[in-house]
């Protein structure tokens, strides 16, 4: 495993325990199920969806977002060529202030692709 997906994991999995294990937390429970729900397959597949969550954590300039679509778009196969697309995609929306989290995006696809 990378040190930066190492470090990402071991971060989220430590706080998303500690937020979600609020007895009276039903609001985050409910938003971590329709979050969890939103990414499985419909009319669009699985692949569609996470890259646009993609284009949509970019725009919306959310690192922790970008890193957790990148790892899922990773599981998935998704292609560096696809990647490229969808980061090109979202730097044409967002702008050019979008492009310091392209550049932590594409440091953090190539930790993914150092662990196998």
């Amino acid at each position: 495993m990378g040190k930066l997906l190492e470090d990402f994991n071991s971060y989220r999995e430590k706080m998303n325990e500690r937020l979600l294990s609020a007895d009276n937390n039903k609001i985050l429970k409910r938003i971590y199920s329709i979050d969890t729900l939103t990414y499985e397959p419909g009319a669009l597949n699985t692949d569609t969806k996470e890259m646009l969550g993609l284009v949509a954590s970019m725009v919306l300039r959310c690192d922790d977002c970008i890193k957790y679509h990148l790892i899922k778009c990773h599981e998935l196969g998704i292609t560096e060529a696809q990647l490229m697309e969808v980061i090109g995609i979202a730097n044409l929306v967002g702008g050019t202030i979008v492009i310091p989290h392209t550049r932590r995006a594409i440091e953090f696809w190539d930790d993914l692709n150092n662990t196998e």
